[in-house]
């Protein structure tokens, strides 16, 4: 197909070889994704096992509750960990979770590792650091903190940027918190914000071991590659492991490389043997697993409805399998096609810009309008960001009106009173329907900083199944329901006046925010 032609330059040597082209296998309905398969794990379930969450109250109740019932991992992958009397009650969530373990059985089974970003986890005196080092200092063998250090930060440039600018360069921006075998997927950081009024998506997998599996050895490769926080809260890298700043680039990029590598691949092989070993079974036995529920069905598990592909995208180690995917989707996308997009930071991607307005299907972008912004009133240069967004905004709205695609590609503006924006993802919806069959959630934002600069996970979600079609079509309502369509004359209300220094250096510093 033409799309796999435009997509050859990313295939670098560590991606998988792409043996089919999309919609070739299957071309109705959900299984016309099933190429996605070729590049990563794919991982079917049951859809009575996947719950859409709307608000950050319902996540952070969620994580409490998860916290305190786990008895063998918890894993959670952040931006970073906020300091305020919400975040330090998950703290004693764990501390209490970890005491009952150890009294149970005087040596704990329980073992908690959290991932974060150096740079954003050290900003200030109190910081995640601060927050996680008693829990390290009480349970020394339970606990792990890895804080992820992009390579791309070393030398001068190191010395010279301050903090917070230093957290431009690059940064560990996956979202993953998991709890045995139930998998959190979302946009949300552990931040008070985020459990409060700061709107973003979340969904949670339940009782799926692979993928709690999956999403374990992908946190445990990258905190590999990490900076480990010590109980008198110094750093230092695992004996025998490159430096990500100290060390030599290339080295410690090919290292970080083949330790995610092998856990995409290792896990695409397990699946694809479960799935040949249950596609035989369920040959022979299909009649028993027609009986849901009868005693005669036992272990076996119904047949899946709902397919579960993560993408990952970690450019500063040549990864690129999310930004592959996103593109083929957006290409593939047919005439009568939807796709709602959604971005709490409208700054897209030439690549994504030019799929929106040069293909065929209709899109609906929900962004975040100014006072919305997670950066609306920040003191200093941030505060200009969302002037900056503004015009991003405005030259694509242009563009648009340009090429006469208005009807087509519409931009729409989430505005609620008292709260901030930071949803993420896409809602896929097929000719003729009117329910989602694919989604994508996750932390990337479908901007250059997302693409080039940050480590990102994400899923697609597809499924056969109207009740999770329904839920993911109703949780994309719910999120539109606060916005309001953007015309030529949203740009001439006087809160959308950008300054013209703003619009001299957007250009040059658009690619770092």
């Amino acid at each position: 197909r033409s799309s796999w032609l435009l997509l050859a330059p990313l295939l670098s040597p560590p991606v998988p070889v792409i043996t089919a082209p999309p919609c070739s296998l299957c071309p109705e309905g959900a299984h016309r994704f099933q190429w996605i398969r070729n590049l990563v794990p794919e991982f079917g379930i049951s859809s009575s096992h996947v719950k859409v969450l709307s608000s950050p109250a319902e996540f952070y109740e969620l994580l409490k509750v998860q916290i305190k019932t786990a008895k063998q991992r918890v894993v959670m992958a952040s931006l970073y960990l906020g300091t305020g009397l919400l975040e330090q009650e998950l703290v004693d969530c764990l501390e209490e979770t970890l005491e009952q373990s150890l009294q149970a059985k005087g040596s704990s089974n329980l073992r908690v590792s959290i991932l974060l970003d150096y740079t954003r986890g050290s900003r200030g005196r109190k910081n995640s650091r601060t927050m996680l080092v008693p829990l390290l200092q009480r349970f020394p063998e339970q606990v792990r903190v890895s804080l992820f250090h992009t390579p791309n930060l070393r030398g001068l440039l190191r010395l010279l940027i301050p903090e917070r600018f230093n957290e431009t360069i690059g940064l560990q921006h996956i979202k993953v918190y998991l709890f045995d075998d139930n998998v959190i997927l979302s946009g949300a950081n552990l931040s008070d914000l985020y459990f409060t009024n700061r709107q973003d998506r979340y969904v949670l997998l339940q009782d799926s071991p692979e993928i709690a599996d999956f999403f374990t050895e992908l946190v445990d490769a990258i905190g590999d590659v990490s900076l480990q926080l010590q109980r008198d809260d110094t750093v230092q890298m695992l004996e025998g492991m490159v430096h990500p700043y100290q060390g030599d680039k290339v080295a410690y990029c090919e290292i970080a490389n083949r330790r995610v590598m092998e856990v995409i691949n290792s896990a695409r092989t397990r699946q694809e043997l479960l799935h040949a070993k249950t596609f035989h079974s369920s040959q022979q036995g299909s009649s028993v697993l027609s009986q849901q529920g009868s005693p005669a069905s036992g272990a076996l598990k119904p047949e899946p409805d709902t397919w579960i592909y993560p993408l990952i995208q970690m450019k500063p180690f040549g990864i690129q399998i999310d930004e592959m995917v996103t593109e083929t989707l957006l290409t593939e996308a047919e005439r009568d096609a939807r796709i709602y997009l959604t971005t709490g930071y409208f700054n897209l991607t030439q690549a994504y810009m030019d799929l929106i307005l040069g293909t065929r299907a209709e899109y609906r972008i929900l962004l975040a309008a100014p006072e919305v912004n997670g950066f609306f009133g920040a003191k200093g240069v941030a505060g200009a960001i969302p002037a900056a967004y503004v015009y991003i905004e405005h030259q694509f709205y242009s563009e648009v009106c340009f090429l006469q695609q208005q009807q087509r590609v519409q931009l729409q503006e989430y505005s609620r009173p008292g709260w901030t924006f930071h949803a993420k993802g896409l809602w896929l919806y097929l000719a003729g329907s009117d329910l989602p069959c694919l989604t994508l959630i996750g932390s990337p934002n479908f901007g250059y900083r997302s693409v080039h600069r940050d480590l990102e996970a994400q899923v697609a979600i597809v499924t056969e199944n109207k009740a999770l079609q329904q839920q993911l079509h109703q949780e994309q309502e719910q999120l539109y329901l606060y916005s309001g369509v953007v015309s030529s004359s949203t740009f001439e209300q006087p809160n959308r006046y950008v300054k013209l220094w703003v619009k001299l250096v957007t250009p040059l510093i658009k690619n770092f925010f």
